[in-house]
């Protein structure tokens, strides 16, 4: 477990070290079991621009469950739309170290559909 946990971290610190190098506004996602989070975060890294969650009010009256794809494509949407009402058209995609598959996946396509640009 972790060193799963370990390998995870390794391979977004690679990650973030490239998107830094590039000096981009990144979409960071971070997944738990029970809800998805993504934040869209400044090129120097020091300020969160706009975020949203399926633990969000709005979106938890809509959703019998936070942790499926349904809810990671919402919080997609969601997302893509608030980075877009700020200003926000292209991002660099940190998907923290998971698999590109599933509920990541999910989120990504839904941002993508909805305006953002990776």
């Amino acid at each position: 477990m972790l060193i799963k946990k370990e390998a995870r971290q390794r391979r977004a610190r690679k990650t973030r070290a490239r998107i830094a190098e590039k000096k981009t506004i990144r979409l960071a996602i971070n997944r738990t079991n029970l809800h998805i989070y993504a934040q869209v975060i400044s090129a120097s890294g020091d300020k969160v621009l706009v975020s949203a969650s399926s633990a969000e009010a709005d979106v938890r009256k809509s959703l019998a469950n936070g942790g499926n794809k349904a809810a990671a494509a919402v919080v997609g949407k969601r997302i893509a739309e608030k980075a877009k009402s700020a200003g926000i058209t292209k991002v660099a995609f940190d998907r923290s170290g998971n698999r590109y598959h599933g509920r990541v996946k999910a989120l990504a396509e839904a941002a993508r559909e909805h305006g953002l640009q990776f």
